[in-house]
C-alpha cells in the first residue's frame, strides 16, 4: 500500500500512476498537473499520485528542463520529481495506471500481473471529445509541443477527478 507524505496509507483504489517512456516529460507533467488539480478540488489528501517510465535510462534524473519550464509557467511544480522505472510492484500499489501512448500501454500490458484488478489504459481515453488518444512526445520538438501536452493533460486531469469522485465517493 502506498503512503502519502504524512505517512498515512492510501489504498490502491485511490492511487494513480502516470507512465511514459523515460519519466522526464509527459508522465511527470501529468503527475504535477493532476496533483495540482486534486489539490485545487480539495481531494489530494485522499490520493497517492506518482509517475514512472517504462525505460530505465533517466532513473534519478530531474524532468526535462523544457517540460519543467512550460509547467512552471502555468503554476505546476515538477522540481522535486526524479525519474524512476515502472515495476511489477506498481500493479499492487496503484489501482489507476495511465499510459501516455499506445507503445507504453503495450509495455505495461506485458508487465501486468494476472491478478491486477485495477484500471490500465490510455490517459486521454478519459476524454469523450478528444481528437487524439495519445499524449504526443514533445521531446524532439519545440516549445509548442510542451504547451500542447499541458493542454491535453489539463483536460484529462479534470476528467479523472470527475471519475474518481463518482467511483470512489470522494467529496
Amino acid at each position: 500500500m502506498p503512503f502519502r507524505k504524512d505517512k498515512a496509507p492510501v489504498p490502491a483504489a485511490r492511487s494513480v500512476l502516470f507512465v511514459c517512456m523515460g519519466n522526464i516529460c509527459r508522465s511527470p507533467t501529468a503527475e504535477a498537473v493532476f496533483r495540482a488539480t486534486a489539490q485545487r478540488e480539495g481531494i489530494a489528501h485522499h490520493l497517492f499520485i506518482d509517475s514512472a517510465g517504462t525505460g530505465n535510462w533517466h532513473v534519478g534524473e530531474a524532468p526535462d528542463r523544457r517540460a519543467a519550464a512550460a509547467a512552471q509557467k502555468r503554476g505546476y511544480d515538477m522540481n522535486s520529481k526524479r525519474g524512476r522505472q515502472v515495476s511489477e510492484e506498481d500493479f499492487a500499489r496503484f489501482g489507476w495506471i495511465f499510459a501516455m501512448d499506445e507503445d507504453n500501454l503495450r509495455r505495461l500490458e506485458e508487465l501486468r500481473p494476472p491478478a491486477f484488478e485495477g484500471h490500465l489504459g490510455l490517459f486521454l481515453d478519459l476524454l469523450d471529445d478528444a481528437d487524439v488518444r495519445e499524449v504526443p512526445d514533445p521531446y524532439y520538438g519545440g516549445p509548442q509541443g510542451f504547451e500542447h501536452v499541458l493542454d491535453l493533460i489539463e483536460r484529462a486531469s479534470e476528467a479523472l477527478i470527475a471519475r474518481l469522485r463518482s467511483r470512489l465517493e470522494i467529496e
